[in-house]
């Protein structure tokens, strides 16, 4: 549990970079096996011009997904307060486990959506999912540096996320909370501790 008291009352809290962790090997694991049964209807395109094409939009979509809303993400760093002492830190599997739960639909439907693009461009949708995922993983990872040079663990109240486990930054999240660096369960970043 961590340790200071700011008389807000005992709260569940997760790991922010956890939250947007979860959904990265899902989407990249989908992605990459989605792309490889594109391959095998040739497409209107041609597996090519497909393949070519998926790379650029794996690259346009990691870096959609990993760059917008960092400006919310830091006020929520410099907005944090201390966790209180009797506050429960959830453990990073029950987050995780969250998410995929809240999100499974909305992966069926990206990957037969995926699927059916295949027979336009082979491999493009597949590889834009994949994307999604490096880009969730690249905005972990950025998470977890600045985690580590502030030397605390980022925390939001579990009842701030929206009804499929996600939304660290949404409009309805808000009262981040630190602990130090050894707090739960998960490395700076939402890995799990070696």
């Amino acid at each position: 549990m961590a340790r200071g008291g700011t008389g807000r009352g005992r709260r569940a809290l997760v790991r922010v970079a956890v939250v947007v962790r979860a959904g990265a090997a899902p989407l990249w694991w989908c992605g990459l096996g989605t792309a490889a049964l594109g391959l095998i209807p040739p497409g209107l395109t041609g597996r090519l011009i497909g393949l070519y094409g998926g790379v650029l939009l794996f690259v346009l979509a990691a870096a959609l997904t990993a760059y917008p809303r960092r400006a919310r993400y830091r006020a929520g760093q410099e907005g944090a307060a201390r966790a209180a002492r009797d506050d429960i830190l959830r453990d990073r599997a029950v987050t995780v486990r969250a998410w995929r739960r809240g999100h499974r639909w909305w992966l069926a439907l990206a990957v037969l959506a995926a699927l059916g693009s295949a027979f336009a461009a082979p491999a493009a949708g597949g590889l834009v999912l994949a994307g999604c995922g490096t880009g969730l993983w690249l905005k972990a990872r950025w998470l977890g540096r600045a985690e580590s040079r502030a030397e605390v663990l980022y925390w939001l109240p579990a009842d701030r996320l929206n009804g499929r486990g996600g939304g660290p930054v949404s409009r309805t999240a808000g009262d981040w909370a630190t602990t130090g660096a050894g707090a739960g369960d998960a490395a700076p970043g939402g890995a799990r501790r070696r």
